[in-house]
């Protein structure tokens, strides 16, 4: 981010500088300012815009670059305001000039607001778009056309991972249209309790890869003896599977202990995948509406500047593709606690409000039963970058989805089957809540970051966009788009235009930052809820 305090003006010796050079303020009634870079001590920062309250006001503690500092006195136990919404009190007395962080800001008590307001939907003016995709049965298009090696188990994992890394891209030449053979591995399959939640979510995250529109082609690979029995599902789905160009081919079910170990499960893996290889490839790039695209919403890593630019441009987008017909992804749970009603105000109908706050409600409880405080979610690495309180980070999470109306609420992994902005129940962990939203039928994923999380996804294509120049310039080779941009004045519409051209060309195959560096196994990550046995 280029500095203004090169040119900037001296007064007895001090900075002078114009507030809009080196700050901005999101609401007019906010009590405080986002630093556009680092401010020292003993700065002067000139009143250059309407509603500020000072004519000049001196930096008293270093501001970090992304960090918050008083624009007025604050008592201790006001609220503080940030996007013009309470983000917690004053835990101290704050003199304008003063550092905004853990050391004087606390959540506080929250009254909550689970009023429920329903809108009408489709009041934006539809607009056509296209991608080059792979059309697949009931209206669906894939972003790429994978084959996948499914491990039903732990145990299994190290087997799939054998079939599949039999198959580099140099020995896919003849098959072009096939974009690669990946193994589905994962830390669970056993040990939980048949009938639990756990498991549940686990066959559900995992059978919904079937017919997924990334994938042409699925093999399933246990050990035998697992909790987590998914032959009969895998062979009702087989018996049901549907012919024709871009159906989902399934390949036998394999356990190592009925083939007779590990070397002969890899042999009927591979053969397994030869055969499925010229029916995959059938599959051909061409023009799809962006109305078959299911686009999943995420953030990681998130810091001051990520509720600013990245998130609202990635709003920005969300609606454009649902005025296409296209459906967008919203999720992590745990991170619009406190903002949820920037989502309740705005659903479609009141069973979809009703079902998003039981969600919230139900984390509620078993946070409290555990012992924990969903207050206490910002990480380490947020707080570094400039967020303080779970309200203030959700605030700039919830502006991922955009404006449109909240459509439909689901659980985790379930099939997303309405288009629009929709909710799925997830953990605020990234590779869990990605997994979720992708086991669900997501083909895309659209993720900021300010801090730099280096996600990449393992079946649908990430495009990442970091928040600040600074983290998009030093880590170029991850992040795919500078939404740092939008502080050295280009202009929001601008920005998305482009985002919204990345995405398309994304979805077309053109390969995002993270897929350069490879497939992304260790990032399935299927939520894990109760104990092990």
């Amino acid at each position: 981010m280029a500095t203004s305090l090169i040119s900037a003006l001296t007064f007895n010796g001090k900075k002078l500088i114009p507030f809009s050079h080196i700050a901005i303020r999101l609401d007019r009634r906010d009590p405080l300012a986002i630093a556009k870079e680092e401010l020292l001590p003993g700065v002067i920062v000139t009143a250059d815009l309407p509603d500020l309250p000072f004519d000049q006001l001196e930096i008293n503690q270093k501001i970090p670059a992304g960090h918050k500092f008083a624009l007025c006195p604050i008592a201790c136990g006001a609220e503080i305001l940030r996007y013009g919404c309470r983000i917690g009190v004053a835990s101290a007395e704050i003199a304008p000039g003063d550092w905004i962080h853990t050391h004087n800001l606390d959540v506080g008590d929250l009254a909550r607001n689970f009023a429920i307001q329903t809108v009408a939907a489709g009041g934006a003016q539809a607009i056509e778009l296209f991608f080059q995709g792979y059309p697949r049965p009931h209206g669906q298009s894939g972003t790429r056309n994978y084959i996948l090696v499914v491990a039903t188990v732990n145990c299994s994992a190290q087997t799939a991972r054998a079939i599949a890394q039999a198959f580099p891209p140099e020995s896919l030449a003849a098959y072009p249209n096939v974009d690669g053979v990946i193994a589905i591995t994962h830390s669970t399959g056993c040990s939980i309790p048949a009938g639990s939640l756990a498991q549940e979510y686990l066959q559900r995250t995992l059978l919904n890869l079937i017919g997924h529109p990334n994938v042409g082609g699925i093999l399933f690979v246990g050990l035998g003896c697992e909790v987590n029995q998914l032959g009969s599902q895998v062979e009702a789905h087989r018996g049901q599977s549907e012919d024709g160009p871009g159906a989902c081919q399934i390949g036998p079910y394999l356990t190592v202990q009925e083939q007779g170990g590990i070397e002969a499960t890899i042999t009927a893996g591979r053969q397994a995948v030869w055969d499925m290889l010229p029916q995959v490839n059938l599959s051909r790039r061409v023009p799809v509406p962006l109305s078959s695209l299911k686009i999943a919403l995420q953030c990681g890593g998130s810091d001051g500047w990520s509720g600013v630019t990245a998130n609202p441009l990635i709003g920005k987008v969300a609606d454009q593709v649902v005025a296409a017909g296209g459906t967008v992804v919203l999720s992590e749970t745990p991170e619009i606690y406190g903002a949820e009603y920037l989502l309740t105000s705005r659903v479609a109908s009141l069973a979809v409000g009703r079902k998003l706050v039981e969600r919230i409600q139900e984390w509620q409880a078993q946070a409290e039963l555990l012992g924990v405080s969903l207050d206490n979610n910002p990480s380490p690495g947020n707080k570094a970058g400039g967020l303080t309180t779970i309200f203030e980070k959700s605030l700039g999470a919830v502006s991922k989805g955009g404006s449109t109306p909240l459509m439909q609420v689901y659980k985790y992994a379930e099939t997303v089957d309405c288009p629009g902005l929709v909710f799925m129940d997830t953990p605020g962990n990234d590779p869990v809540s990605v997994t979720g939203q992708v086991s669900g039928g997501c083909s895309l994923v659209l993720f900021s970051t300010g801090r730099g999380s280096v996600f990449g996804g393992s079946i649908a294509p990430c495009v990442k966009v970091a928040s600040n120049t600074p983290t998009y310039r030093h880590m170029t080779g991850d992040m795919d788009y500078d939404a740092g941009a939008l502080l050295e004045g280009k202009s929001m519409e601008d920005a998305a235009r482009e985002l919204l051209d990345l995405v398309i060309q994304a979805a077309s195959g053109t390969p995002t930052r993270a897929e350069r560096i490879g497939y992304r196994e260790a990032e399935f990550v299927p939520w894990q809820p109760g104990i092990v046995l």
